[in-house]
C-alpha cells in the first residue's frame, strides 16, 4: 500500500471527524502450478520477482538508523488489541511503537469515530492495522458494512470477476475506517464439512479453482489499497485437526507439492501481498516443529516458491499448537529466528516482556542483527515507510 494513500486516508479521516468470531457464530482466531491460468480478474496485478530472498536496500537505511534497538524489534510484532478500547490501543502504540496491531472480536469501537486515525497519530512509523475479514465465519466488518459470504459460497455462486469487485468494495470500506491489512484470502484446499477447522473458509478442494478465486479476492483488496495476506502456508486444508487445539500434521511435503502448495506457485501473480505461515507439522520438512517456527518452512517459501514479501505467523498467543510449548516471548523469538518478518499474537497483554526478550536476544547474538534488518526492510517497505 502506498504511503501517500495511507497518509491521505488518515488526513481525510481527521478532517471528517490467523480468525475469532465475527458478527455471528464461532470461528478460529486469525490465521489461522495451477492447472489452468488465472482469470482476467486477477492477472493485472502481477509483479516480476526479484532474484534474491534478501530484500534489496531501498532507502530504508536512514529510517532504520534512526531507530533504537527496541524500536527495531518492536516493528516486527503485530499485537492484538481490545477493539472496544481505542485509548488502550493508542497508548500501546505510543509507549511501545509496535509495528502492527490486530483487531479481533465483535466490538466496533476501533473501527468508528476516527479511532484508528488517533492510533496512527501515536506512531513514529505508520502502524499496520490488520483484521481477518474473509467472509462467512471469519469477518470483522459485518456489523458495519454487511455480511460477506464464505469463500466456499463465493466460489459456488459468483464468478472470479464478481469476487474481485466484492473484495474491492469491502477493501475500500476497510481503508476508510483505517484498516490497512486483511488476513485473507484463505488458499487452503478442502471439501470437508463447512464447520471444520478450515471447512467453508476454503474456496475449493480443487487447486486451480482455489487459486483463481484467491487471486481474484487478493486483487480486489489490492485495488482498494488494502494488503492481502495469503494463508495458511504450506497448506492447512488436509491437516489432521485444528491448530487451535494442538499441533496438527499435514501429509508429507512431497504430497503437499502435488496438491496443497499449488495455489502458492507463481506467487508473484498475486502482486504485493504478505503470506501467513501456519502452525503445521509437515513430514519431510518441519519434522515435529510448527511451520511457523521452522526455518525449513520459510526457506521453502523463499527459495522454492520465490516469495519476496512479508511473512507473518499465525497467532502465537491463542493457539495451543504454540502455547502448549512456549510462552509468547519465546514463541515470538523463535518465529523471528526461523525467518518470520512479523510475529502475531492476538491475546495482547503486556508487550514489554516480549520486547525485553527480543532486545536481549539481539544483544546476545541469539537473534542476528542482519535477520532483524532484513525483516525490517520488508516490513517498512510494505508500509511505504522509507520515503
Amino acid at each position: 500500500m502506498k504511503r501517500l494513500l495511507l497518509t491521505t486516508v488518515f488526513v481525510s479521516l481527521l478532517a471528517a471527524g490467523c480468525g475469532s468470531p465475527g458478527g455471528s457464530g464461532n470461528s478460529p482466531t486469525p490465521g489461522s502450478a495451477a492447472s489452468r491460468p488465472p482469470s482476467s480478474a486477477s492477472s493485472a496485478q502481477a509483479a516480476p520477482p526479484t532474484t534474491s530472498a534478501v530484500p534489496p536496500r531501498t532507502g530504508c537505511e536512514p529510517v532504520i538508523a534512526g531507530m533504537s534497538p527496541r524500536e527495531r524489534v518492536a516493528q516486527l510484532v503485530v499485537v492484538g488489541v481490545e477493539p472496544s478500547d481505542p485509548a488502550a490501543a493508542a497508548a500501546l502504540v505510543r509507549e511501545e511503537q509496535v509495528g502492527g496491531i490486530f483487531i479481533g472480536g465483535n466490538a466496533t469501537d476501533l473501527l468508528t469515530d476516527n479511532a484508528l486515525a488517533r492510533v496512527q497519530e501515536a506512531a513514529k512509523v505508520p502502524v499496520s492495522v490488520a483484521v481477518d475479514d474473509e467472509g462467512g465465519r471469519v469477518q470483522r466488518l459485518d456489523q458495519l458494512e454487511g455480511d460477506l459470504p464464505s469463500a466456499r459460497e463465493m466460489a459456488r455462486t459468483m464468478t472470479p470477476e464478481q469476487v474481485r469487485a466484492l473484495a474491492e468494495e469491502r477493501g475500500r470500506a476497510m481503508l476508510a475506517r483505517g484498516v490497512t491489512v486483511d488476513y485473507a484470502p484463505d488458499a487452503d484446499l478442502t471439501d470437508e464439512d463447512a464447520g471444520a477447522a478450515i471447512g467453508d473458509r476454503s474456496f475449493s478442494a480443487d487447486p486451480a479453482v482455489a487459486r483463481e478465486y484467491a487471486l481474484a479476492f487478493a486483487a480486489g483488496l489490492t485495488d482498494a489499497g488494502v494488503r492481502p495476506v495469503l494463508k495458511h502456508f504450506p497448506g492447512h486444508g488436509r491437516a489432521s485437526g485444528d491448530s487451535h487445539t494442538g499441533l496438527v500434521r499435514t501429509p508429507p511435503l512431497a504430497d503437499l507439492r502435488e496438491h496443497d502448495l499449488l495455489p502458492f506457485e507463481d506467487i508473484a501473480q498475486y502482486g504485493d501481498i504478505s503470506v501467513m505461515v501456519g502452525h503445521l507439522d509437515v513430514p519431510g520438512l518441519t519434522e515435529g516443529q510448527p511451520a511457523s517456527l521452522s526455518p525449513a518452512a520459510y526457506q521453502l517459501l523463499r527459495n522454492d516458491y520465490a516469495f519476496e514479501g512479508v511473512t507473518v505467523t499465525d497467532d502465537l498467543g491463542a493457539m495451543k499448537a504454540i502455547s502448549d510449548r512456549y510462552s509468547v516471548p519465546e514463541a515470538v523469538l523463535r518465529a523471528l529466528q526461523a525467518g518470520a518478518d512479523q510475529a502475531l499474537w492476538s491475546s495482547g497483554g503486556d508487550v514489554a516482556p516480549v520486547l525485553d526478550r527480543l532486545e536481549q536476544a539481539v544483544a546476545g547474538g541469539e537473534l542476528p542483527g542482519e535477520r532483524v534488518e532484513d525483516a525490517l526492510e520488508r516490513v517498512l517497505r510494505s508500509k511505504n515507510a522509507c520515503g
